[in-house]
């Protein structure tokens, strides 16, 4: 396994970073176990979790991959071993409420989120504390294609006051690191410009969809991860496993994301997404690759990647995941994948 630095911590992360958002739903915990057990003898000393998971969300399980994690711990004692990240939700306009009322990102809101998080973790701090959407109304997950789409609102909690009341809780030794996450170049300038200016931590890290077929972090993003030493966690590198090339020509294997889950997949079912996945899985092949291999080879030889955050419901598909840390990409490989991006442009881009 190869490590980074997560952003300027003292944190030492794998390449590889075990996603987590299944346990609960699609995995039991009895397979949870197995894959932490598997990741950690590999050398994956990073994972990520979310107050809110499993996905899709539901009142009756959010929690419960938290819950999952801390029975993990419990039952073997392995909680040093891990640099555990978890997430505090931003405003919901969905359905996700946090004790009955919208979640916010306020310090009251913020501190309780953290404490029922250590609970069910069965832990006493957090080494990676992420906001996990801002508060400020934006088009996420699929709405907008990629492009800011404004929403005026006049009651939104000031980044300042959301770094302010994680810095309490750094303080308080509950949290070792800060991360955000779905935040564009406006945000994290704004996060820079609070720590500088009121004396509050630093942000480590940005956790954002990256991939083959969403490469938007580039513009503006990338720079700012480079520069100022933020690192990328990226996530969604597999296109929520289109790019493993398994819904090629239509096929929905039997319990696959697809099968099950169809709401979450509309943005990878465009024609112009369907092409550039088939183009992608065709270059894998020329390349004596699996296209498994080749996403996630590209994701994690990235300069600004510090973890590339995998998901898997199987022993194998983990396997083959932790696997593509020793994926080099070639020059020739480099170019064609540029190639086709030109031909087809984050056409899945959230």
């Amino acid at each position: 396994m190869k490590y980074k630095k997560l952003g300027q911590s003292e944190l030492d992360v794998s390449l590889i970073c075990l996603g987590t958002m299944t346990w609960g739903e699609q995995n039991t915990q009895e397979q949870a176990f197995e894959q932490m057990d598997y990741a950690l003898s590999r050398g994956v000393n990073f994972w990520d979790a979310a107050e809110m998971y499993p996905v899709p969300v539901d009142q009756n399980t959010a929690g419960d991959t938290e819950r999952i994690i801390g029975n993990w711990f419990e039952q073997n004692g392995r909680r040093e071993e891990i640099v555990l990240a978890t997430k505090v939700i931003g405003r919901s306009d969905r359905s996700w409420m946090r004790d009955g009322v919208n979640p916010r990102l306020n310090r009251e809101q913020i501190v309780n989120a953290l404490d029922n998080s250590l609970k069910r973790l069965k832990t006493d701090y957090i080494d990676l504390y992420q906001v996990h959407w801002p508060d400020r109304p934006l088009g996420l997950f699929g709405e907008g294609n990629g492009s800011y789409v404004h929403k005026d609102s006049d009651d939104e909690v000031a980044i300042s006051e959301t770094l302010e009341a994680l810095g309490v809780l750094v303080h308080a030794g509950k949290i070792r690191a800060i991360g955000i996450s779905n935040e564009t170049p406006w945000g994290i300038s704004q996060y820079l410009q609070a720590a500088t200016s009121m004396n509050l931590p630093r942000i480590a890290s940005i956790q954002n969809s990256y991939s083959l077929i969403n490469r938007i972090f580039e513009s503006g993003l990338s720079e700012f991860s480079y520069r100022e030493n933020i690192g990328l966690l990226a996530y969604s590198p597999l296109g929520m496993g289109t790019l493993s090339g398994k819904y090629v020509e239509g096929k929905v294997p039997p319990k696959s994301r697809m099968d099950q889950f169809p709401q979450f997949m509309q943005r990878y079912q465009t024609p112009e997404a369907e092409q550039a996945i088939k183009r992608y899985v065709q270059l894998a092949k020329d390349h004596s690759m699996t296209p498994t291999q080749l996403a996630l080879g590209f994701v994690n030889t990235r300069p600004f990647v510090t973890s590339n955050i995998i998901g898997a419901t199987t022993i194998e598909q983990l396997r083959e995941n932790i696997d593509s840390v020793e994926i080099e990409i070639s020059d020739e490989v480099e170019t064609e994948i540029n190639q086709i991006h030109l031909l087809c442009k984050n056409p899945a881009a959230a």
